[in-house]
C-alpha cells in the first residue's frame, strides 16, 4: 500500500464559473465572467516540481479553483501529469464541464483509481438551470470509469425548505445522501462567522439530519483557536499553481517559490504552536489527515465516503486505504523544546531549524536546535 507522505492544497487561478451561487464570493464580486488564465508553467514542469522524489514520497494533492476548476481546457493535462507521477489527486468541481469528464473517463485504470472528485452539490443552481442530468451523468461517468468521489452540499438558510427534496434526489441518483460542509460568511473581513442567521444550536440541529461526519467535525472545530503543535508547513503546504508560491498554510508566514528552480530543495517548516488563524478553516483536511497529532478526528476517508443502498461505496478501495492514513504515522514527530525556551512564540518559530533526510521513502525529521 502507498504511504501518505504529504498533503498539498493547490490553488488553481480560475475565477470564472458556470454557476452563480448566492453564497459564493465569485458571485458577490461578479468575477464569474473573468477570462481564463494563461498558466505560467506547463504540466511537465509542475510534475517535476512536485515529483515524488522532491516531495519525499507519495502525496495527496488537492486541486481547487476560486471558480470552476475544470473550466480551463489544460486542466486534464495537469491532473494526468500528477497522477502519472504516482500521486493521489483530488479535484473540486461542480461537474458541469462535459469536455473534461469525457477526456478523463478514457484514462487508464491505474490512474483513475488514484483520482478523487469532490462534486459540489449546488442544488438551487442545478435546479434553476436544469442541469441535474448533466451533473449526475458526469458523476456516474467517472464513478463507472473507476474514480472515487464525494458529494458535498454547502448549507445556507435559503436551502432549508428543500432539504428533503435534495436528499431524495441524491439518493435516487447516487444511492446515498450528500455530506455537508460548514460555510463561512465571506461578506465579513477578518474573522468570518458561519453563513447563517440561525443560532449555532438551530444551525447544528438543522443540518445534522444528514448524518455527515464532515459536518459534525467541521462544526465542532469552527471558531476554536488551535494552540497545539501543528505540522502544517512540514507535512502539508498551500501552493499557488500560477506563481509556484508555497506557504505553510492559508496566509501563514514562510513563503518560497518551488517552480522557478525545480532542482532546489523545498524547505519544510512547521507552523508549530504559532498559528495566526482564528480557527482551522479546512480542518477536515489538515487535522483529519493528521497535521495536529494530538487531536482525535475522523479520518479523511470517513468524512468523504458513503456506503450506498446497493453496498457499493463512493471511495474505491485503493483511495479509501490512502485517505484512511494519518500523516503522523508516516513522518517522525518533533519534540518541542520546554516552554522556558519560548518566551516569544513567533520569534521561536522564525529561529527553529528543521532538517529532513529522505531515505527509502521514509522521512527522518530531525529537530536540531534553537539558536
Amino acid at each position: 500500500m502507498d504511504q501518505l507522505k504529504r498533503f498539498i492544497d493547490i490553488y488553481v487561478p480560475i475565477e470564472s464559473c458556470t454557476l452563480r451561487c448566492d453564497y459564493c464570493y465569485i458571485t458577490h464580486h461578479r468575477l464569474f465572467n473573468n477570462k481564463l488564465p494563461k498558466f505560467n508553467y506547463d504540466a511537465d514542469t509542475i510534475r517535476k516540481a512536485l515529483s515524488k522524489e522532491r516531495l519525499g514520497g507519495t502525496c495527496l494533492l488537492n486541486l481547487c479553483a476560486g471558480g470552476e476548476t475544470l473550466l480551463a481546457p489544460e486542466m486534464p493535462q495537469y491532473i494526468k501529469a500528477l497522477l502519472e507521477e504516482g500521486h493521489y489527486v483530488m479535484v473540486v468541481t461542480n461537474a458541469t464541464v462535459d469536455r473534461a469528464f469525457n477526456e478523463m473517463a478514457t484514462w487508464p485504470k491505474d490512474l483513475l483509481e488514484r483520482l478523487f472528485f469532490k462534486f459540489s452539490y449546488h442544488y438551487m443552481e442545478l435546479k434553476k438551470r436544469n442541469l441535474f442530468d448533466r451533473f449526475f451523468n458526469n458523476i456516474r461517468k467517472m464513478r463507472d470509469a473507476g474514480a472515487s468521489f464525494t458529494l458535498e452540499l454547502t448549507p445556507y438558510d435559503d436551502l432549508v425548505p428543500y432539504i428533503d427534496e435534495l436528499k431524495q434526489k441524491a439518493f435516487e441518483e447516487l444511492g446515498a445522501i450528500p455530506h455537508v460542509t460548514v460555510a463561512r460568511d465571506e461578506h465579513y473581513m477578518g474573522v468570518k462567522p458561519i453563513l447563517t442567521k440561525m443560532t449555532r444550536e438551530e444551525y447544528q440541529k438543522t443540518w445534522s439530519v444528514f448524518d455527515s461526519k464532515l459536518f459534525d467535525f467541521k462544526f465542532s472545530i469552527f471558531g476554536v483557536k488551535r494552540k497545539e503543535f501543528c505540522y502544517a508547513g512540514a507535512w502539508t503546504g498551500y501552493l499557488n499553481m500560477q506563481t509556484g508560491t508555497l506557504i505553510q498554510c492559508y496566509g501563514f508566514g514562510w513563503t518560497q517559490n518551488i517552480f522557478d528552480d525545480i532542482e532546489k530543495p523545498i524547505k519544510w517548516r512547521p507552523v508549530a504552536n504559532c498559528c495566526q488563524e482564528p480557527h482551522c478553516f479546512n480542518g477536515h483536511s489538515w487535522i483529519g489527515l493528521g497535521a495536529i497529532p494530538e487531536i482525535d478526528a475522523p479520518t479523511y476517508a470517513e468524512m468523504r465516503n458513503r456506503v450506498c443502498i446497493d453496498g457499493t461505496e463512493w471511495l474505491q478501495p485503493k483511495m479509501h486505504a490512502f485517505m484512511s492514513q494519518r500523516l503522523y504515522d508516516n513522518n517522525l514527530q518533533i519534540t518541542p523544546p520546554p516552554s522556558k525556551f519560548m518566551p516569544n512564540c513567533v520569534m521561536w518559530w522564525w529561529k527553529i531549524k528543521v532538517k529532513y533526510i529522505e531515505k527509502s521513502r521514509r522521512c527522518l525529521l530531525k529537530f536540531c536546535r534553537i539558536n
